[in-house]
C-alpha cells in the first residue's frame, strides 16, 4: 500500500462504507444541473474514497420533480462540503419540500 492509498482516520468512516448505498447532503443551499435547480441531496453507492473526496457510482439526484433521476456519470463530493452522510436505501422516497 502506498502513502497515497492510506486513508486518514477522520475519513475512515467513509471508506468503511465502500460498496454500500448512502445518502449525501452537501452544504450548498441549492445546485443547478442542465438548467434544473435542486436541493443538494444525493443517493448512491460509494465507489471511491480518498482523503479529499468520496465518489458515488451510480448516483441518484433526489429532485422534487424527478426523485429518482440517475446521473449519467459518477459524482465526486469534497468531504469537507458534506453535511449529512448515512447508509440509505436509494429506492426509498423522501419528502423534499
Amino acid at each position: 500500500m502506498s502513502s497515497t492509498d492510506i486513508i486518514l482516520p477522520e475519513n475512515q468512516m467513509f471508506a468503511d462504507l465502500r460498496g454500500r448505498c448512502v445518502l449525501v447532503v452537501t452544504n450548498a443551499t441549492q445546485l443547478n444541473i442542465l438548467g434544473q435547480t435542486f436541493r443538494p441531496v444525493f443517493c448512491g453507492t460509494v465507489s471511491t474514497v480518498t482523503n479529499g473526496y468520496i465518489t458515488l457510482d451510480p448516483v441518484i439526484i433526489k429532485m422534487t420533480n424527478a426523485p429518482f433521476f440517475r446521473f449519467p456519470t459518477p459524482l465526486s463530493f469534497p468531504i469537507e462540503r458534506i453535511t449529512h452522510f448515512a447508509p440509505f436505501d436509494c429506492n426509498r422516497q423522501i419528502p423534499l419540500t
